[in-house]
């Protein structure tokens, strides 16, 4: 069950034929897919997670709408180096509906700027609140508020926000 649409959500990122995104917590790969179709064949789309399950059903998700620009690489976002990108290779990061589960933010957010070219595009989606349950425990909602204090406080610039669907907040971030 999706409750936003990934395909408007991206949109709002600019991205452009040609460039390189990063979903990181990659999940169901929603975003990850309709990344790929946007950026097109000249463009890549690194999915990263830690579950190597995952990782699979992303892939196998990609091969079945012939999508060759998505790279699976398995890492732990959460600590300086751990998507094994180089630095400033990539000109937008997607991160959905994955903060709430964040163990180390600051070692997520360190890595999201190393990786993002200086004035690279972040997307930040997550939930709202807790929908009794649906979404995260209440005591792991990372509120929007939260969310926007911590990439500020992490370096990056906030260009926008917006509602990602009834559930979800949404907030785009420019690095430093």
């Amino acid at each position: 069950m999706n409750f936003s649409d990934p395909r408007s959500n991206v949109l709002q990122l600019g991205l452009r034929e040609g460039m390189k995104v990063g979903d990181l917590g990659v999940g169901s790969g929603h975003y990850a897919l309709a990344a790929a179709n946007i950026v097109g064949p000249s463009g890549k789309i690194y999915a990263i997670d830690i579950q190597e399950d995952i990782l699979k059903h992303v892939k196998d998700a990609a091969q079945e709408r012939g999508l060759r620009n998505i790279e699976t690489v398995w890492g732990n976002f959460e600590k300086l180096g751990g998507t094994k990108l180089r630095d400033a290779s990539l000109d937008a990061v997607i991160l959905s509906n994955t903060l709430f589960q964040l163990d180390h933010r600051e070692g997520a957010i360190a890595e999201i700027k190393r990786i993002l070219t200086s004035g690279g595009r972040l997307l930040v989606i997550d939930w709202a609140g807790a929908y009794g349950g649906m979404g995260p425990l209440p005591h792991r909602v990372v509120s929007e508020h939260v969310a926007e204090e911590l990439f500020i406080t992490g370096g990056f610039h906030k260009v926008k926000d917006f509602r990602a669907g009834p559930h979800h907040y949404s907030i785009v971030f420019t690095a430093p």
